[in-house]
């Protein structure tokens, strides 16, 4: 399900002439709150809710390089969820459908009345149980990669 079009901006270039690495984080972090917005958690749902979503932890994987202007798509699946956590997995894809980096990220809800994690509202849980969703045995390729050096 792709969550998020936009393209690389003449600001996210490096000295390199491709998109600097930080930038990958801010494109995956524009597809969070895109997620946000698909579930109901958008600026009006997070003020009457009195709910948001912060990330917890992140895994960017970088496969090829992206240049200025280049249209980009982010493509989300799901991956494990429990009453107030979301572990998803994103996907940059390039021009022809080229992988560009992935972003395997744990999603926590809150309560920005007490600052607190706390469950999904009812309406925003039935929004999260529309979302693709990868079966466990079924993962992505790149997700559940840890870092390290293989001997």
């Amino acid at each position: 399900m792709v969550i998020l079009e936009t393209h690389v901006a003449s600001a996210w270039v490096d000295y390199n002439g491709h998109m600097n690495d930080a930038e990958y984080a801010r494109v995956f972090s524009l597809a969070v709150d895109a997620l946000m917005d698909r579930i109901g958690l958008d600026a009006g749902g997070r003020e009457r809710l009195h709910y948001t979503i912060y990330t917890l932890e992140t895994h960017l994987c970088y496969r090829r390089a992206a240049y200025e202007g280049q249209p980009l798509k982010v493509a989300l699946t799901l991956l494990d969820r429990d009453v107030k956590r979301l572990h998803v997995f994103f996907e940059l894809f390039g021009e022809e459908d080229h992988l560009l980096a992935t972003s395997e990220q744990m999603l926590m809800g809150i309560d920005t009345q007490v600052g607190r994690p706390a469950p999904f509202p009812t309406a925003i849980e039935a929004s999260i149980a529309a979302l693709p969703q990868a079966n466990t045995d079924a993962w992505p390729e790149l997700a559940g990669r840890a870092v390290g050096i293989r001997r």
